[in-house]
């Protein structure tokens, strides 16, 4: 009995000595959007430069803003050698455009810049427009060959937007992983991964916003829910339009079309094994719209989606996945 109490008593004082899980919040702007990362450390380490760096690296493989990126360059027809960044992008962007028969597609780039949700203004669209630019819009008119973009047609241009930011929660997490940190919510503009909890058991809380009026409305929280261990990524329509002769045009454009989509669907939330996925897969929604994208997320393991849309009266209506119901906060 004495060695027993001897021993429980040496265990309680080697778990009083070991350093608690500290918990720090890094928040900032990056990739046109912000960031919040909050991560639990027994070592209590400020990850700020290294997590910047890999906002840094992303922006110079994959962001159309940036005039010297990887993916600029490759636009403008260069011939440069693309890195794993690029590839990672490219490689899930394909996939995307596989599952969704091209609805996905990341050489939409033309008719995105047409319509003016690119980088630089939009053009004034005329059918004969959209009919010449959808013909550069063809996921397998391109493909990597030695580590070298290579196009059917020199004029097709790309663009990674729907999975980039998605993309690089998950390159942070993977960052924090290889730290020892395996409890952490990052958000990099809505496009969120969770691993763990927190100290004392409890989940990882987000909230899935209301459908706005205007892109400047109040938020307000629409759901909130329990996230461990999955990527989740929103994408809606109600923040995100432009506007020409009075008539409100949806960011998510149809590459069938080459017209923003007019459905009824207002925001589509996915859940996934990890952010990118999440990401592409809630653009891949809001495009095909609820009867179309249904049987893509119920044919993947381990995907759950909550649709927002509105009734043929104008009111908002819900639909979720049955496993998406059950880490909804009641």
């Amino acid at each position: 009995m004495k060695r027993k109490l001897i021993t429980i008593v040496s265990v309680l004082l080697l778990a009083a000595c070991q350093p608690q899980p500290q918990k720090t919040v890094l928040q900032g702007l990056a990739q046109g959007s912000y960031y919040a990362i909050t991560y639990y450390d027994s070592l209590n380490r400020n990850f700020q430069r290294e997590i910047d760096s890999i906002f840094t690296l992303v922006d110079q493989s994959v962001s159309l803003w940036n005039d010297s990126s990887i993916i600029s360059k490759v636009n403008r027809g260069e011939t440069v050698e693309l890195n794993q960044v690029f590839i990672d992008n490219f490689n899930i962007a394909q996939q995307a455009s596989a599952l969704s028969d091209g609805y996905f597609d990341a050489t939409i780039s033309p008719l995105v810049a047409a319509w003016g949700f690119s980088y630089k203004n939009g053009d004034s669209i005329t059918l004969q427009l959209v009919d010449s630019l959808k013909q550069l819009v063809n996921y397998k008119a391109v493909r990597i060959e030695d580590g070298i973009l290579i196009k059917d047609n020199p004029n097709i241009t790309l663009d990674f937007n729907a999975v980039a930011q998605g993309y690089t929660s998950d390159l942070i997490a993977r960052f924090l992983n290889s730290k020892g940190i395996h409890n952490f919510l990052v958000d990099t503009g809505g496009e969120i991964m969770a691993q763990g909890g927190k100290p004392d058991g409890s989940e990882w809380v987000v909230g899935i916003e209301e459908p706005a009026a205007n892109w400047d409305s109040e938020r307000n929280v629409q759901e909130r829910l329990y996230l461990r261990d999955k990527g989740l990524v929103t994408s809606g329509s109600t923040r995100k339009y432009v506007e020409r002769n009075g008539k409100r045009y949806s960011h998510c454009i149809d590459p069938k079309t080459g017209y923003p989509v007019e459905h009824n669907v207002l925001s589509v939330t996915v859940i996934a094994e990890n952010s990118v996925w999440a990401d592409a897969l809630a653009s891949i929604c809001m495009v095909m719209g609820i009867e179309k994208s249904l049987p893509i997320i119920e044919s993947l393991d381990g995907v759950e989606a909550y649709y927002i849309f509105s009734n043929a009266k104008g009111k908002l209506e819900t639909f979720a996945t049955e496993e998406f119901e059950d880490v909804i906060i009641k």
